[in-house]
């Protein structure tokens, strides 16, 4: 059973998903999980493969949500899409890290993408 932070997760997620195709990213996979940390959504945009964290917010009382993906959030992420290069054979192909911000404050939806968010962190 879902609580109402996955839910409120899960339906920012489906938003990013639509709101990236809409830019022309082309979804490759979403919850990629690995024992490091989990990828929200694994795209490709241009010669890029993009690895996706998705932050949803209702409201901007915890701070902004580009703020919430810190330095030990971001290393998790590397990690994971390290992982994910390394199994799919991709090891030597460009890549990139976006964050999505996903904010439905009185049942109005904002989307803003930020690509390049940070870099790879070891």
């Amino acid at each position: 059973m879902l609580n109402n932070s996955q839910k409120l997760g899960n339906s920012g997620e489906k938003h990013a998903v639509q709101e990236l195709k809409k830019a022309g990213y082309k979804i490759i996979e979403t919850n990629f999980r690995t024992k490091s940390g989990e990828i929200d959504i694994i795209g490709r945009e241009n010669d890029y493969i993009v690895f996706i964290e998705v932050k949803t917010r209702r409201t901007n009382s915890f701070g902004n949500a580009k703020y919430s993906v810190n330095h030990k959030k971001q290393k998790k992420i590397c990690k994971a899409a390290l992982y994910y290069l390394k199994s799919t054979n991709n090891i030597n192909s460009k890549a990139r890290f976006d964050v999505v911000l996903v904010s439905v404050i009185n049942n109005e939806k904002k989307i803003n993408i930020i690509k390049n968010a940070f870099g790879l962190v070891q």
